[in-house]
């Protein structure tokens, strides 16, 4: 079963691959499956531009998503747990953010380098836009999905408010918040390639290589490049998970 999964993607690159051979596909718009890996080499051997490697590309990149999505974390769980505790404060906080979160944050992107300049912090801010909502709201609802009864059991045996915050809403919120965590990091990490493309002081960046890329008229770099970003996505996707299933392990 598991060889069958490849099946597929494997028949298409194949035909793909045949298709671009005989010239079907044009090269200068969809470069073929060969021509992609001889990208990469590029990319990983001589770097975009010339001397900018890919590794560093990806440390850059990684360092402000990193950025962004620690500081949304960090705001939107705890405050997404008062949220769902408190009725009066999630009345009186939610019109707010509800108004705000139908914005995207690519829109944010001219207030970002106007507030911060072209740099690490836009970068970081456009993240944090990214990430905060969908983690801030999935906390919220893991929170209020939390059944009553165990509440007032907890009240009944003279548990305290505090005990019964962090031993059972918040252990009862936790899948929940992973589930806001990975979609906060899918979010996080498209918009950072995206503000990337706006420029960066340091010359590194894996939105930047592909701008860089497309400048110098070399789409099999820029799908290379693509092909990179989704990796390392599906990649950090893994790694919550894997997170995610030793911590639920553990309650």
């Amino acid at each position: 079963m598991k060889k069958e999964r490849y099946l597929l993607p494997l028949i298409l690159i194949l035909v793909w691959q045949g298709l671009s051979s005989v010239q079907v596909i044009p090269s200068y718009k969809l470069p073929s499956p060969v021509e992609i890996v001889l990208g990469f080499r590029d990319i990983l051997i001589v770097g975009v531009p010339p001397g900018h490697l890919l590794h560093n590309h990806m440390l850059y990149s990684l360092y402000r998503v990193a950025l962004g999505y620690a500081v949304a974390a960090l705001l939107a769980i705890p405050l997404g747990l008062l949220m769902g505790w408190s009725p009066g404060l999630l009345r009186m906080i939610r019109p707010l953010f509800e108004l705000v979160r139908p914005i995207p944050p690519l829109a944010w992107i001219p207030i970002a380098i106007l507030w911060f300049g072209i740099g690490i912090k836009s970068a970081a801010f456009i993240i944090f836009l990214g990430a905060f909502f969908p983690i801030l709201l999935n906390t919220i609802s893991g929170v209020l999905s939390i059944n009553p009864i165990l509440i007032e059991a907890a009240r009944t045996l003279h548990a305290k408010e505090k005990d019964i915050f962090f031993k059972v809403l918040l252990p009862g919120a936790v899948p929940s918040i992973f589930v806001g965590m990975r979609i906060g990091i899918g979010i996080g990490w498209m918009t950072l390639v995206a503000a990337e493309f706006t420029g960066v002081k340091e010359g590194f960046g894996l939105g930047y290589m592909i701008m860089t890329a497309r400048d110098i008229q070399r789409p099999d770099e820029i799908l290379a490049g693509m092909l990179v970003i989704g990796v390392i996505g599906l990649l950090i996707d893994i790694g919550l998970r894997a997170i995610e299933s030793k911590t639920i392990k553990w309650q």
